[in-house]
């Protein structure tokens, strides 16, 4: 079955008119923006220069740490901070996560090794990780996974244990809260994201944030090649510089982090009390005391509680004219560039599940609350009609 052929079963035309985006970038006025992008352009200093600084300061005061450093992505971030920490052998990842988190493993000639997560909060499991563990082990790179806060603690105590270094992949990590405090301290660093699809954006980019001075200094000439101004290179860095216009976009963003957090919280608590009331749909668990970010809002479908697959509901939707995405599928250990790496005695049991089940849908955060509705409508639609449908 097709997703064509499902509108005449739910009797009639899609719930939107149109297609409802998986997500948007929320962004400040072109009004505010404009005149200092002139300004930008006309002073020649388009990359690196005082507004790259001045977004530095802002995210540094914002997350409470002592260094905060400005670059092309998260992903760049990452793979700095592994040379920069001169990371050797192998590097303990989650399977369920995106892939550029196993790619800057690789980049870096080191040999990923694929655990699974929990069952609840998608999150790294930290016993999975303890097991792991081998003579070769050098480092662990944890993920907020949706911008759920991952178990720093528990991880980090392992990587003391182990004397083995602790990373961040905190692309969803802007927005967050880990106990009533921002994250960006945990470990020896984390890297976040600025994509369009990040409640923090500038269009493009990443911050990578730490509290430790001699890799905040490798990481910031990191992203010059590895030159520290000399002309006369420390390591293999990148070019991985954010321009100022990235940046001033940054700035702008910032100022409404908490608005647009506190608006996909509101949008959040609507979809779980509306589809609450639907059987078989449970949710990613956030524990008490944090804040997630919500990148994606994902929901777990039982298939036999709810009458049909993820995969059907999938369908389903997209039927309605409603944009969905399955994160994390395949997840890492079942795609061609990694599933050589994937060791049968680390069980993923939890990664195939939720990765066979689990499905995120639109959020974003200037998303109305009628949209939200709509989608739930859709959703109890779909599973009044569940086995006509299957």
């Amino acid at each position: 079955m097709k997703s064509r052929d499902i509108p005449a079963i739910l009797g009639g035309a899609p719930i939107f008119d149109t297609l409802l985006p998986f997500t948007r970038p929320t962004l400040s006025g072109i009004i505010t923006l404009q005149k200092k992008y002139l300004e930008i352009l006309g002073s020649g200093m388009i990359t690196n220069s005082k507004y790259v600084e001045e977004f530095e300061e802002k995210v540094k005061k914002y997350l409470g740490v002592k260094y905060a450093i400005a670059l092309n992505s998260c992903t760049s971030g990452l793979m700095i901070i592994l040379k920069a920490l001169e990371i050797k052998g192998e590097v303990i990842i989650p399977s369920f996560t995106f892939f550029a988190t196993g790619h800057c493993v690789l980049w870096n000639n080191l040999t990923p090794v694929l655990v699974d997560c929990d069952r609840n909060t998608f999150n790294i499991d930290p016993i999975a990780v303890e097991k792991a563990i081998t003579s070769k082990t050098s480092a662990i790179i944890a993920v907020h996974l949706f911008g759920n806060p991952a178990d720093t603690k528990a991880l980090e105590k392992i990587a003391k244990k182990y004397h083995l270094k602790l990373i961040f992949d905190a692309a969803h990590g802007f927005g967050v809260k880990h106990q009533g405090k921002p994250l960006g301290g945990s470990g020896d660093a984390e890297s976040f994201s600025l994509s369009p699809t990040k409640l923090l954006t500038s269009a493009e980019g990443g911050i990578v944030t730490t509290n430790n001075k001699e890799l905040a200094r490798k990481i910031r000439i990191g992203r010059n090649y590895g030159d520290s101004g000399i002309y006369d290179c420390e390591f293999a860095g990148l070019s991985a510089r954010m321009s100022e216009l990235h940046a001033l976009l940054g700035i702008e963003s910032l100022k409404n982090l908490e608005k647009n957090t506190a608006n996909r919280g509101q949008l959040v608590n609507l979809y779980k009390e509306l589809l609450n009331k639907i059987p078989g749909i449970t949710f990613q668990k956030i524990e008490d005391g944090n804040r997630s970010s919500f990148k994606d809002f994902s929901i777990y479908i039982d298939k036999k509680e709810f009458g049909l697959s993820r995969d059907k509901l999938a369908l389903a939707l997209e039927a309605e004219n409603i944009m969905v995405r399955k994160f994390f599928f395949p997840p890492l250990h079942k795609q061609k560039i990694y599933a050589k790496y994937h060791n049968s005695k680390n069980k993923v049991d939890n990664t195939n599940n939720l990765s066979e089940n689990s499905l995120s849908i639109p959020l974003y955060s200037h998303m109305e609350t009628a949209a939200v509705k709509k989608v739930c409508e859709a959703i109890y639609r779909i599973n009044v009609h569940a086995s006509e449908i299957a």
